[in-house]
């Protein structure tokens, strides 16, 4: 069994954010031993779905009907099999935005790397849009998506 500081420590997470979701009901079976919140394996489990719930953009509100979901049994399978494929599309969407992102970074971060050692941008410049190192290139087209 876990004390509610070093759930804290082990998520990263504040002590008043855990009150909360026990106060939520996130944590049905918690036992409580003078007062102290002993956390045990089931509810790490649960505080691990939660995050990566809410790390995939999930409001709370939909995370406790998930959870509700779970308490009604197998009847609510389709359900939970739709919420996470619905999830993971969504992250799935927001990788490939950051990669896109990520790609732009690179490419400028060599951009200014060669204007810096140029002195100028004048030879970039004449290799845009299409006259890129290959690997640049590669980077440059999908920023520019």
């Amino acid at each position: 069994m876990y004390t509610i500081g070093q759930v804290s420590e082990m998520f990263n997470l504040p002590i008043s954010t855990l009150r909360y979701y026990d106060k939520e009901g996130f944590f049905p079976n918690l036992k409580h031993e003078s007062g102290i919140r002993k956390f045990t394996d089931n509810e790490l489990e649960a505080l691990r779905m939660i995050e990566c719930l809410k790390a995939s953009g999930l409001e709370i509100k939909d995370i406790k009907q998930f959870f509700e979901w779970c308490s009604q049994g197998s009847s609510t399978y389709k359900n939970r099999k739709e919420l996470f494929e619905t999830r993971k599309k969504a992250v799935e969407q927001e990788i490939l935005r950051l990669n896109k992102t990520l790609d732009m970074l690179k490419y400028k971060c060599w951009y200014y790397d060669q204007a810096i050692k140029e002195g100028s941008e004048d030879h970039i410049k004449k290799m845009l849009p299409d006259h890129l190192p290959s690997d640049i290139q590669t980077l440059y087209d999908n920023g520019h998506k």
